[in-house]
């Protein structure tokens, strides 16, 4: 194995488990959360969110993507200085797009709070504002590092953004609830948690600004063409305005989501309260516990954007087809359980993780969500995986255009089935799952055709579904036979919900783990350097 794949492989397992750590304290986060605001608050705090990430994507999305695509070219090539002129300019750029973004949030929080159908939440918009010029500002570090191939710095950044919102977060949502009483303590306690979430961001950029200085470069080569700033201005905008917008989709539809959803319940005959509290499960819930799993392909997504770039600056074409089989393999061993693992497990996890801040209707109605939404893991790995070879490969309008049909099919469903009062917030996963496969599937047609890869439905779908519904099997025996299914769960108390967990949970991980070196669905490739015996 050369040492570029042990790179990528090392690059994705670095990301991997700081995002997965990141994933496990955000839920975490969000258990004591619910206790202190409840579902109302929640759902305030879900509500708030979509339009934020749709402002950061605008802002932060598309130039860290160009960033690191740009400088793992120029270093390729043997052009330090550009790569660092590169840096340079974008950090112009972001600043400028992080003051503005902040500066349109505050003055349009009274607005967006009355779109989503919560005026009185208007606070909470104001107090997440700031976190958009950070994030911005931090973005174009990681972006730099990652281009140069060091994921470290972006792995500790996100443990301090998740540290910081349960050290500073929880204690301000305590205090703003404690404030605002029984009638609007759910509105200062979203406030609260939304403001700790700004300063969490403040810490975790002044590390990337900090830990970046002491990083050593080479210098300019002497034989070096320098390139100007504004040339490099406009190949970053054209580089980044399709992956922006492709990056904008989903949050999009998210913000279309947090004021649809509750508006199309309310129509079908549900309160105000009684919807509001509904979308809080959704994305309260359900939302944080999905997305545990998904933070290796997030990682997986950041680390094929400059593999892909590098081997076409060198015009090996085997060296990108081999880095793009990887990363889909891993995607695939990784989707598959996380999916089917999720769903089986759905109301253990819910019940494990917020029995204590919910009533017995309401986590029923939650695990119901997400036994469903839990199939969107594998769909959702696949997609970043493919758009970061896309995006690697300089064909990002694919990744974006694919995206866009997505959502106009989730749209177009949530507006038929969540309109109906028998399906109501049922109808959303159904939505999501429909979006991410309809993405997929040209998204893996055309990563085969740019990358050279030769898509092998062995390796990518057979042996990694397969190990998984081995898993699958063991963990429902376990669960329905040992600890007595749904009968047994209602009537366990925290201890026995926890041995339940850990038991299925780790069953099942060393289950797959021998259905898949059995069925040859992993192999040394997909292993760390230091996991892999050394050749003589």
């Amino acid at each position: 194995m050369t040492q570029r794949q042990r790179s990528l492989i090392g690059g994705i397992s670095v990301l991997g488990v700081a995002g997965l750590i990141c994933k496990v304290v955000g839920v975490l986060f969000r258990i004591p959360l619910s206790n202190m605001i409840g579902s109302l608050g929640m759902g305030l705090f879900g509500q708030v969110m979509p339009w934020y990430n749709l402002l950061l994507s605008i802002t932060s999305a598309g130039i860290p993507v160009a960033i690191s695509r740009m400088v793992s070219h120029y270093i390729t090539i043997g052009e330090p200085g550009n790569a660092r002129r590169v840096f340079k300019t974008a950090l112009k750029l972001l600043t400028v797009l992080g003051i503005v973004s902040t500066i349109i949030l505050l003055l349009c929080s009274r607005l967006l709070a009355v779109i989503v159908k919560t005026p009185e939440g208007y606070q909470s918009f104001i107090c997440i504002a700031p976190s958009l010029f950070f994030v911005c500002i931090m973005s174009a570090y990681r972006g730099y590092m990652q281009g140069m191939r060091r994921m470290m710095p972006t792995a500790v950044s996100q443990l301090i953004e998740q540290v910081g919102k349960v050290a500073i977060a929880l204690p301000l949502a305590s205090i703003g609830f404690a404030r605002g009483g029984e009638e609007t303590g759910w509105i200062m306690g979203s406030a609260g948690a939304l403001l700790g979430t700004s300063l969490a961001e403040c810490a975790a950029m002044l590390y990337m600004i900090i830990r970046c200085h002491f990083v050593k470069t080479q210098p300019a080569l002497p034989n070096e063409s320098p390139i100007s700033g504004r040339t490099l201005a406009k190949r970053i905008v054209m580089i980044a305005i399709p992956i922006t917008l492709g990056a904008c989709i989903v949050p999009l539809s998210n913000s279309i989501d947090a004021s649809m959803l509750k508006s199309l319940m309310m129509d079908s005959g549900f309160t105000d309260k009684a919807a509001q509290a509904r979308h809080g499960l959704l994305t309260g819930i359900v939302f944080p516990l999905i997305n545990v799993p998904t933070a290796l392909a997030m990682a997986m997504s950041t680390n094929l954007v400059p593999a892909v770039a590098s081997g076409l600056a060198r015009k090996d074409m085997k060296f990108v087809a081999r880095e793009t089989g990887i990363g889909l393999q891993v995607a695939s061993v990784v989707g598959f359980p996380c999916s089917i693992g999720m769903s089986l497990l759905a109301k253990p996890i819910v019940f494990l993780c917020f029995g204590r801040s919910y009533k017995l209707a309401e986590l029923l109605i939650a695990s119901s969500l997400l036994e469903f939404s839990a199939m969107t893991i594998i769909l959702f790995t696949m997609v970043q995986a493919t758009s970061g070879a896309l995006q690697g490969a300089g064909k990002q309008k694919i990744a974006m255009l694919t995206l866009v049909a997505g959502v106009v099919c989730k749209i177009a469903l949530n507006a038929i089935l969540v309109s109906r009062y028998d399906i109501n917030i049922h109808g959303a996963p159904i939505a999501s799952l429909t979006c991410y496969t309809v993405s997929m599937i040209p998204n893996l047609y055309y990563t085969c055709k740019y990358t050279g890869y030769r898509f092998s439905v062995m390796n990518i779908i057979i042996r990694p579904l397969g190990a998984a519904a081995v898993m699958g099997g063991a963990v429902w025996a376990i669960y329905n036979y040992i600890f007595g299914g749904e009968q047994g769960l209602l009537s366990a108390g925290l201890s026995k919900q926890l041995l339940l967990v850990v038991v299925c949970i780790g069953v099942g991980a060393i289950v797959y783990l021998g259905a898949a070196l059995l069925f040859k669905a992993i192999n040394p490739d997909h292993l760390p350097a230091r996991f892999r015996r050394k050749k003589a």
